[in-house]
């Protein structure tokens, strides 16, 4: 009886002395000097530092363990989508595109790039948890910090409900790899041209009349990338209709032979695919050639000049709009019948 007696004044003691959380050099000292002063000058001098100092080493153990899962995750993640993609581009294109690991070198750049805002925003995160915790160690009040913080949080999150769609829409684009710098994109159908870089928060394209574009990337619901992977040329050409339609397509084959033997932007044998329309003037014959990506403008400005040479030769006319006119002469003071 009253051993239980002395153990629990001797435990509200060291509450009162060391607080309700008593640290172990607090407790150790008390329970050996029965010295108020010593205990807590051990408490302050030895404990609080070593706590302190745990708890940043634990910081950054946890930052560097997450920092090295992050890039595994995003690799790993990036793998799959890139398998899945050389998986279907393996059966459309030559091993020559495949060869050139520019689809490698774009993984590792997104890779990358968001590793390291990932990482930014994961150090903040785990620093500002173990700042509070080395407060609360020092007696700071955490509740109205906490409190306020929540506040903060809340107002700038709906002050900056743009901001966040911006940079989530752009991680999705790295991770998907919609584009990237040197592409050729037309966004929804209204904003056009060559990718000179992508961020987190917007795309800055390059018009073919040199206009700058910045889209923020929370604006874009829709891409055509016109150069990823591979490209292909379409070369329309109007013949008269009376023209020989088979020594036409022959002609044209002929044409875009040479040039992919020329050309080593050209990857595979081009085809001429027929008739694609019955125009006003004459025939519409449609010729495609598949290319390296961003060369298809090239090639068919070369496949066009070629053609009209070609065509030149051999005496196949390439119409133009038509329209006859009738003159009919009437005599003075005579108005004319009707027919």
């Amino acid at each position: 009886m009253v051993t239980s007696l002395l153990a629990a004044v001797s435990q509200e003691r060291i509450e009162r002395i060391c607080g309700e959380d008593p640290g172990w050099f607090c407790r150790t000292v008390l329970e050996q000097t029965e010295n108020r002063d010593l205990a807590e000058a051990a408490d302050f001098l030895i404990g609080k530092p070593l706590t302190i100092l745990a708890i940043l080493v634990v910081a950054w153990l946890v930052n560097r363990i997450a920092r090295r899962g992050i890039k595994r995750a995003l690799r790993t993640l990036q793998s799959g989508a890139i398998q899945e993609r050389l998986g279907a581009l393996r059966s459309a294109t030559p091993d020559a595109l495949l060869e050139t690991r520019e689809h490698s070198l774009r993984a590792e750049q997104r890779i990358e790039a968001l590793a390291s805002v990932l990482r930014s925003i994961l150090a903040f995160v785990v620093f500002a948890i173990a700042a509070f915790m080395i407060l609360g160690e020092f007696g700071v009040d955490l509740g109205p910090l906490l409190a306020g913080a929540g506040i903060i949080g809340v107002a700038l999150g709906f002050g900056s409900q743009s901001l966040v769609k911006d940079f989530l829409s752009g991680m999705f684009i790295l991770i998907e790899d919609q584009f990237g710098v040197g592409d050729i994109v037309d966004l929804d159908l209204q904003t056009s041209g060559t990718v000179e870089a992508v961020s987190l928060r917007t795309t800055r394209l390059r018009s073919v009349d040199g206009t700058v574009w910045h889209v923020p990337n929370g604006d874009i619901r829709r891409v055509g990338n016109k150069s990823q992977h591979w490209s292909r040329a379409l070369v329309d050409v109007e013949v008269a209709y009376e023209t020989d339609l088979a020594k036409a397509q022959a002609v044209l084959a002929a044409v875009a032979h040479e040039v992919a033997e020329a050309d080593k932007d050209v990857l595979e044998e081009p085809e001429v695919w027929g008739v694609e329309q019955l125009g006003h003037s004459g025939v519409m014959i449609r010729l495609v050639v598949k290319t390296r990506p961003s060369e298809q403008y090239r090639v068919s400005r070369i496949l066009r000049e070629k053609i009209k040479e070609a065509f030149d030769r051999e005496g196949i006319e390439i119409p133009f709009p038509q329209q006859m006119v009738w003159n009919r002469t009437v005599a003075p003071g005579r108005e004319p019948t009707p027919e």
